[in-house]
């Protein structure tokens, strides 16, 4: 997601965006492989702590399929403000490996290819691809995740790279079916020109609760990004709280 253009249209994650399936829930697996998906409606798509959405909702549907190995390969989308650039839709084809690589820490390490279908600028590039690494461990009813997201050089980004760091963390509440998340992270290049020199906090603290097939979620989200005086830009990194529910199948 660009963010600069995105917010000239007067326009990326979490759960901190990442591009990630959410409110997905396993099948029961009848062989090596498995299917999960879901569809979340969010009162306001930010990734990484910008509106990518106007601040409107935005409706996000996600498949992936996994193999018992690790591999797992999906899809991920989410609707926009209509635009030359980049259409009405983002679309998200990821791969990656996920593992235990011991007792309660987790390994994921994948490619999210970010792409625009029905957009139409003059043949200027948009979709680029981004590698993400994910380590995590759980203590208990704490799970805490570190990420770290790069996207190389490429057209799309102004022949810039980027990086993106995030770490997260969740407390299951005992005896209840809350969950409290917060998260923090900073990003750094091309994916951040909402700031003068690309470089940003942001962060987020929340509650979820599951009922079946449904979760509902609230997030308040913040950035340390400066005013600019320009309102249609400002409101893309106000602080907000974002409302989101999820079915997952």
């Amino acid at each position: 997601m660009k963010f600069l253009t995105k917010a000239c249209f007067g326009m990326l994650l979490a759960a901190s965006a990442m591009s990630t399936p959410a409110f997905a829930q396993e099948e029961e697996a009848s062989g090596p492989f498995s299917l999960s998906g879901g569809i979340a409606v969010t009162s306001d798509y930010r990734f990484r702590g910008i509106s990518l959405s106007n601040e409107k909702v935005a409706v996000q549907p996600t498949l992936t399929v996994s193999h018992e190995s690790g591999l797992y390969a999906g899809v991920w989308g989410s609707s926009l403000p209509d635009s030359d650039a980049y259409g009405k839709f983002e679309l998200d084809l990821y791969a990656g490996f996920n593992t235990e690589v011991a007792s309660g820490t987790t390994v994921d390490l994948g490619v999210t290819y970010y792409t625009y279908p029905g957009s139409d600028d003059g043949g200027a590039p948009t979709d680029y691809f981004e590698g993400i690494g994910k380590l995590s461990h759980d203590i208990g009813p704490v799970s805490v995740t570190g990420m770290v997201a790069y996207a190389p050089k490429q057209n799309s980004l102004g022949d810039d790279d980027n990086i993106y760091l995030n770490l997260g963390a969740g407390f299951g509440v005992p005896n209840t079916p809350l969950t409290l998340t917060a998260g923090i992270g900073y990003n750094d290049g091309s994916l951040g020109l909402v700031s003068p020199d690309g470089k940003y906090v942001d962060w987020s603290i929340g509650a979820s609760v599951p009922a079946g097939p449904l979760t509902f979620s609230v997030q308040y989200i913040d950035t340390d990004v400066k005013k600019s005086g320009i309102k249609e830009l400002d409101t893309l990194y106000d602080p907000t709280v974002v409302f989101t529910l999820g079915a997952s199948f």
